[in-house]
């Protein structure tokens, strides 16, 4: 039976069940990824699990997302994680080292592995053919205590590529042209498998860009086949014994096919507010640019970089922009010194920042008020800048270069740039910040300090209550907009009681008092709620301000995972229409006794049809009021 290259990966490592799509799976996580933001709440949770060690083949932990340190809080989560990954068994990257998606693939990514990571952009790994998927915190400490990741079933797409990309077009574009395609619910329920002859031409910078920003269609994960590319990109790091030659079956039948022709794309920008809002970046060409950032998970590669250094070269940043430059990697700056082209990008007025997130998570950069920033990012939600009517539009590093030049957004093909780089044939390899866990864990001293809480014990959901909509908000809610992310606020990922008072706090202001004075209210909540970052906060918050039911039209997977794996109830209308009978402040009666047979709630106008998706395993969730409640019984923890 022919297999594609996804169910060949699924098939040699799920613990049970067949592979039809919708049916829900058991897959055996070999390789875990945790960072500073998302990751202290997964330290807490692996900690109350209460086993020794980690049980994956490799777990790693990263410290690039806080590194802003404007008081104490920051480095008490690094002080914390790093005697935790010493006394657990994980390898601890330091501050500096670069970020997490970036280094993992330079040093451990590995093609037909399985890599479960709590943040969204994990798929990046599947530039080389590893199955890499984005889950919430709780998912991936369980992975890390030995437990399967279970999810339903997704379909398979097939991305056919054929041809050449022009000079001056990018990866970037083309994880673009995908986005316009599908849009940002398009991938819902789906996993992106790239195919055909344009793969070839692409590298794995190139490939691992488009397996990043394809988490912005909603997909589950994207990934390309390790082929002769994958094997050359392993040895230049000096991992070739990690290359094994994986691709889908000759002349496979792919339900849904996309063909893309590399000939025929063309630089592509997403307008403000979402990554979704793509068009042709001739279509919005001379609009004056504030501030350029180039870097983030998706385009800080040495590939990346060193072609925006050959176009800054010789020549003069508008005195109108700010251009910052993030490296994604301790190793990409050291290339850069090497090369001598972290000269070009200083010479032309480029400030560089440290190899973290940064900008892209909020973290430093904020644009002025109402500026026009181009980013090389993935996302570019109202407010995640740090500035809330900034403009924040996101490009290729081409573009982004050549638009810092001229002031203005400018269409790179138009202008002569020579774009020829010289990749090296062997990478710098410098692991004195990757620090390895310790030989005597018993020995180690998990250091916590004042900021970081205990994770919250939930009690199970009552099965019949009357509760407030204390919220009716739109589409396309991020987690963004439920839990924001800037300087402030992200220190305090591992204190959920400081946190939740900033639920919502840029749509309501006052969300968190009236959560905590009308307990056991509901959400009510239109299409793709929770899109975004898989930031689990969100939903912990959600559930310790007494919230247990949010009805929706429908939801982001993540999203939805958190929410239940936190015990609270993600219902849908089954007829969207309801939604618009239901208002603010309105009183829900709800009886959950029988999940199985929930078909209706009860509004104070009408009686309003609803349904759930949940699969057997996650209505025991439901009513345990937890996943970690019934993992807490299976290993005994506290």
């Amino acid at each position: 039976m022919r297999k594609t290259l996804v169910e060949k990966i699924i098939s040699h490592h799920k613990k049970r069940s067949k592979l039809k799509v919708g049916e829900e799976i058991e897959l055996k996580v070999t390789h875990t990824l945790i960072q500073d933001s998302t990751g202290t709440m997964a330290a807490l949770q692996f900690e109350s699990i209460g086993i020794s060690k980690v049980q994956t083949e490799l777990s790693v932990c990263f410290i690039d997302h806080n590194t802003f340190q404007e008081d104490y809080k920051n480095m008490e989560d690094h002080q914390y994680l790093q005697s935790f990954s010493s006394k657990f068994g994980l390898i601890f990257s330091k501050a500096g080292n670069g970020i997490c998606h970036q280094v993992f693939l330079e040093r451990f990514a590995k093609p037909g592995k399985i890599l479960l990571g709590s943040d969204s952009h994990t798929p990046t790994s599947g530039g080389v053919g590893m199955l890499s998927i984005g889950a919430g915190g709780l998912d991936v400490a369980a992975a890390m205590a030995g437990e399967p990741f279970t999810f339903k079933m997704p379909q398979i797409v097939g991305i056919e590529l054929t041809g050449t990309l022009k000079p001056m077009v990018s990866a970037k574009d083309v994880a673009l042209e995908v986005l316009r395609i599908l849009g940002t619910k398009g991938g819902v329920g789906k996993i992106l498998e790239y195919f055909g002859p344009g793969v070839k031409t692409l590298s794995i910078p190139e490939r691992s860009t488009i397996a990043n920003v394809g988490t912005e269609t909603g997909a589950t994960t994207s990934i390309f086949p390790s082929d002769n590319m994958t094997k050359k990109f392993l040895k230049t790091q000096s991992r070739i014994e990690d290359w094994i030659k994986l691709e889908a079956d000759p002349d496979i039948k792919y339900e849904e096919i996309i063909k893309i022709d590399l000939d025929e794309v063309e630089p592509l920008i997403s307008l403000p507010h979402s990554p979704g809002n793509v068009t042709l970046v001739k279509e919005v060409e001379g609009l004056k640019v504030d501030q350029v950032c180039i870097g983030s998970c998706t385009n800080s590669s040495l590939r990346d970089i060193l072609i925006v250094a050959q176009i800054l070269k010789n020549n003069k940043v508008n005195e109108e922009v700010s251009l910052v430059i993030s490296p994604g990697s301790r190793q990409v700056l050291q290339h850069l010194i090497k090369a001598g082209e972290l000269n070009s990008l200083i010479d032309s007025g480029a400030r560089i920042l440290e190899c973290t997130c940064g900008p892209c998570i909020g973290m430093g950069q904020a644009p002025s008020s109402g500026a026009i920033s181009l980013r090389t990012f993935n996302r570019n939600f109202k407010g995640r800048s740090g500035t809330e009517d900034a403009k924040a539009y996101l490009v290729s590093p081409e573009t982004a270069a050549v638009s810092a030049l001229f002031g203005k957004i400018t269409d790179p093909r138009e202008k002569s740039f020579n774009t020829k780089i010289k990749m090296p044939k062997k990478f710098i390899i410098n692991n004195n910040l990757l620090i390895s866990p310790s030989q005597k864990p018993t020995e180690v001293h998990v250091i916590k300090g004042k900021n970081i809480k205990p994770f919250p014990i939930f009690k199970k959901i009552p099965h019949k209550f009357l509760g407030e909509v204390l919220l009716k908000i739109g589409d396309n809610i991020t987690t963004d907009d439920i839990l924001p992310a800037n300087a402030h606020i992200l220190p305090l990922r591992s204190n959920i009681p400081e946190i939740s008072k900033y639920m919502f706090s840029n749509i309501q202001k006052d969300f968190y008092n009236k959560a905590l004075n009308l307990p056991g209210g509901l959400i009510v909540a239109g299409e793709n709620y929770g899109q975004g970052s898989s930031r689990e906060h969100a939903a912990i918050t959600t559930r310790y301000l007494g919230i247990n039911v949010i009805i929706a039209k429908s939801y982001s997977r993540i999203h939805a995972s958190n929410l239940i794996n936190f015990g609270v109830l993600p219902l849908i209308f089954t007829n969207v229409n309801d939604y618009d009978v239901i208002s603010e402040g309105e009183k829900i009666d709800l009886d959950i006794s029988n999940l199985e047979k929930l078909k209706t709630v009860s509004s104070s106008s009408q009686n309003c049809s609803v349904k759930h998706e949940l699969s057997n395993s996650e209505i025991e969730i439901i009513r345990a009021g937890g996943k970690m409640e019934l993992i807490r019984k299976k290993y005994g923890g506290s």
